[in-house]
């Protein structure tokens, strides 16, 4: 037996009786409810539906409304000691476990105890009950509660067409009017900041100033019960809890390292509007870059200003902001300081990201210095010596067209593409020495993507792609195309709707991208991310040797390559996944490989092998 085993199996008897509570009965689970309500509806039971249903979309609400209220009590009640040490941590842990526990089961009974299914949980985020709400309501001729029914459903579901056309004709039914088209599920910050914008495109800036300082309440409010939804259990992906051999302490910080993840996407998730994937940009800034304007025309300097100052602790340096405040300080003849809460709350935002894992590698520009969210660039990820051999390694294995079902120029006709997306069919023409060195470098790429983001849990191998792209000689003149023209990752990009689809033929598992450069001796073919127009570049960066630039695969991360208008272009291109059920097969079958060669080498089984070899 493990010996680090040892101090998790003597802790774990005690803390299991710190947090079992005994069961008092008072909620029936929302999915059984749902498992109900379904049951009904296929056979035809349209009264059962609307009851069984509203009953989970209620006891779901209530459980989620009582974790809040009783982890920020026990919270508040069991603080974390100043003056820390391992007994007086221990001891909050416990004592804020079993009064989390206590609490919840005393307000919901049973449904503390009762664990639902990921399936279910996901059915719920996406709203699927009310697409069996509005079918029952109709079946009722209740049209007025269908329509809403229908809208709470569409929100979240916008390319949904039968639910767009159903929504058409409820519009013209009688007895169904304008308010009856309300999102049951409507965020009240997000609900208020709309409201506000609406009132300052119209010019009213009082009733926007006080839409918008009510949505700044609703948000920060929604924020701290975000953080309190995260204080719950946590899933450990990829790990067998019966073998888990680790120290208490290390089980510890694993959980705290994913309730501090967790904490963290508060920030993204409160910015994401229904049915989108991708946060709205700038979000809490925005509601302080409104205010200012706001409360400059309607004459209030001294709020105008505060609103400035905050802004600038999101966005320090904004040259637009920086003479605003100017101007108001000009004007009143003092300074002011900005919120207090903002200030707290701007750190959530401003975060840096997490540890870069690897000495030598530096970082250059984050988030906020490329103009976007999630999006990092990295210098020093590999050697000179080490792009030099993955280079030779691509003019051995690249293929024309390779990765692109084959075809000469996917992107271009004025550049000559070629690439490999495996390397395991290349063994036995490739060095073993190199083809280890691509393996190890795709795993160093992945390994620093996953913990700079704070991921919290494993970032898979989608697919791999090592690239270079060469201008084509007596193609150059006057070219206004892109090496590589303006996408998506996983999401069909809409310019003209300002929108990213995310349904075939796009990659829609892939969760983030990377990009690791293997030299910057060529013209042009600089990589840039732009707006959702397509057209507005936000950020340019130059490749050279061991630059790496890394970023979520989404909509809010449009972006391309310019033309490479002389020399050649190499890079290794990686896509990666969250869900394991989209790895990289050949990825797969490389672990494999390595692991048996690696097995060879510790056991001194099999054939002496020399890095020198070919296999």
């Amino acid at each position: 037996m493990d010996g680090n085993l040892l101090p998790t199996l003597i802790f774990l008897p005690v803390l299991l009786s710190a947090v079992l509570p005994s069961s008092a009965g008072v909620l029936e689970p929302y999915d059984l409810l749902y498992d109900n309500a379904v049951e009904a509806f296929y056979s035809a039971d349209y009264e059962s539906v609307v009851r069984y249903m509203e009953g989970a979309l209620s006891s779901n609400r209530h459980v989620r409304a009582t974790r809040v209220q009783c982890r920020l009590r026990c919270q508040d009640q069991h603080p974390f000691d100043e003056s820390f040490s391992d007994l007086r941590f221990f001891d909050s842990v416990l004592r804020r476990a079993a009064c989390m526990n206590k609490c919840i089961e005393a307000k919901v009974g049973t449904q503390s105890l009762h664990k639902v299914s990921e399936d279910v949980v996901q059915d719920f985020n996406r709203r699927i009950p009310y697409n069996y709400l509005q079918q029952a309501y109709q079946k009722l001729q209740r049209p007025d509660k269908a329509a809403e029914a229908a809208h709470t459903y569409f929100q979240a579901n916008p390319e949904h067409v039968e639910m767009g056309r159903d929504l058409e004709q409820y519009k013209n039914l009688q007895g169904v009017e304008e308010t009856h088209f309300v999102d049951r599920e409507a965020r009240p910050h997000q609900r208020s900041f709309t409201a506000a914008v609406q009132l300052y495109d119209k010019g009213e800036y009082e009733g926007a100033i006080a839409l918008f300082e009510e949505a700044l309440v609703k948000y920060y409010r929604a924020d701290v019960d975000c953080r309190a939804l995260c204080q719950g259990p946590q899933k450990f992906e990829g790990q067998d809890h019966l073998r888990y051999r680790y120290s208490l302490y290390e089980v510890v910080s694993d959980h705290f390292t994913q309730v501090l993840h967790c904490e963290h996407e508060c920030v993204r998730d409160l910015a994401t509007r229904p049915g989108r994937l991708s946060p709205m940009e700038n979000y809490l800034p925005l509601h302080y870059d409104y205010l200012q304007f706001a409360y400059f025309k309607a004459g209030r300097l001294e709020e105008a200003l505060q609103c400035a100052l905050t802004y600038l602790l999101f966005h320090k340096g904004e040259e637009f902001m920086e003479e605003n405040a100017d101007y108001y300080r000009e004007e009143l003849g003092h300074d002011a300081e900005p919120p207090l809460a903002a200030f707290f709350q701007c750190c959530a935002v401003i975060c840096a990201g997490g540890p870069l894992l690897y000495e030598g590698v530096q970082l250059v520009q984050n988030s906020a210095a490329l103009n976007g969210t999630q999006r990092v660039l990295l210098d020093h990820v590999i050697s000179e010596e080490e792009c030099a051999e993955l280079r030779q390694l691509a003019h051995t294995v690249t293929m024309a067209g390779d990765g692109y079902k084959g075809r000469m120029s996917p992107h271009t006709p004025n550049e000559r593409f070629e690439g490999a997306s495996s390397l395991i069919s290349s063994l036995g023409r490739v060095p073993m020495r190199s083809a280890r060195l691509f393996y190890e470098t795709s795993e160093r790429a992945r390994r620093i993507i996953e913990s700079y983001f704070v991921l919290n849990s494993t970032l898979h191998f989608s697919y791999t792609h090592l690239v270079c792209r060469t201008a084509i000689k007596g193609q150059q003149d006057h070219r206004n195309d892109l090496s590589h023209p303006i996408h998506a990752d996983n999401c069909l990009l809409d310019p003209d709707a300002n929108e990213c689809w995310k349904e075939p033929p796009a990659y829609t598992n892939r969760d983030y991208s990377a990009l690791l450069y293997l030299n910057g001796d060529f013209e042009g073919g600089e990589f840039i991310f732009t707006e959702m127009d397509a057209k507005t570049v936000t950020a340019s960066v130059k490749p050279k040797c061991g630059r790496m630039v890394g970023f979520s695969s989404g909509g809010e991360n449009p972006h391309g390559v310019k033309a490479v208008t002389s020399g050649q272009r190499c890079a290794v291109a990686l896509w990666f996944t969250l869900n394991p059920l989209y790895r990289e097969l050949e990825r797969l079958q490389a672990d494999e490989v390595v692991q048996a060669l690696d097995t060879q080498h510790v056991f001194g089984q099999g054939l002496n092998i020399n890095p020198k070899d070919e296999l």
